[in-house]
């Protein structure tokens, strides 16, 4: 038995059976996530693990002259703790609340004791980081093969995703810096997608209109992405 979706909507505590979940729910605070708020710095200490309820988190490479592109994103599919699985204590890259919403939060210290006390904890976030892992590499691989319209499609599907909703909180100076392009390259591709009636661009949103003309306006990465991951966790994705 699982745990009821009134505690959680995060995916992987959804996934828990009953018993470990009920060890672990005393642990979980609930957190607000602002827009634009920084969890956890590059370089920064890694004193909690995130479980998104809603909204996105952005996982963040941070360079020496200021720049940034995102590598991850994480939504209540997973949780922000594949560094900690490994055991490490700062932060290699810059976790950022892309869209807002709410999670749950778990001391260091509280998920280091899970994963060496709790199996099907352990064996989640073993899959989950995995996944995060598949989704990396895909993501290099299609920033250096694809064109800058089917990156667009393919990261308004993964956002979509992780959030359940087709209205993303997100404005286009923030997705030209998470994709690492020119704002007036994401404008060009924007109203691209939005001619073919795939996405509707406000000032501070974008709405998505036919996720199957996203899908075809696509590259390849974002279906092979989705197959994959849910071959490691099956219940990424509702039916």
């Amino acid at each position: 038995m699982s745990a009821p979706d009134s505690v959680t909507k995060n995916r992987l505590l959804l996934a828990l059976p009953r018993r470990e979940f009920d060890r672990l729910r005393p642990h979980l605070e609930q957190v607000k996530c602002e827009s634009k708020e920084v969890l956890v710095d590059a370089d920064g200490s890694l004193d909690h693990v995130y479980f998104p309820d809603s909204g996105v988190i952005s996982i963040v490479a941070v360079y020496a002259d200021g720049n940034t592109i995102e590598m991850a994103t994480v939504g209540r599919e997973g949780a922000t703790g594949f560094q900690e699985f490994f055991g490490g204590r700062a932060s290699s890259a810059r976790l950022l609340v892309q869209i807002p919403g709410a999670a749950h939060c778990l001391r260091r210290s509280a998920f280091q004791h899970a994963l060496k006390e709790l199996t099907s904890f352990r064996a989640l976030m073993f899959a989950y980081v995995h996944a995060l892992l598949e989704q990396v590499m895909l993501s290099v691989a299609c920033n250096g093969a694809h064109s800058a319209e089917q990156r667009l499609a393919r990261w308004l599907l993964m956002m979509r995703d992780r959030q359940d909703d087709d209205d993303l909180l997100i404005t286009q100076d923030v997705i030209a810096q998470m994709l690492g392009v020119y704002r007036p390259t994401v404008t060009k591709t924007a109203r691209a997608l939005q001619k073919a009636g795939a996405i509707e661009v406000h000032r501070k949103l974008v709405r998505i209109k036919s996720r199957d003309r996203l899908l075809k306006a696509s590259c390849e990465c974002y279906q092979l992405a989705r197959t994959r991951i849910a071959q490691h966790l099956p219940k990424t994705y509702p039916d």
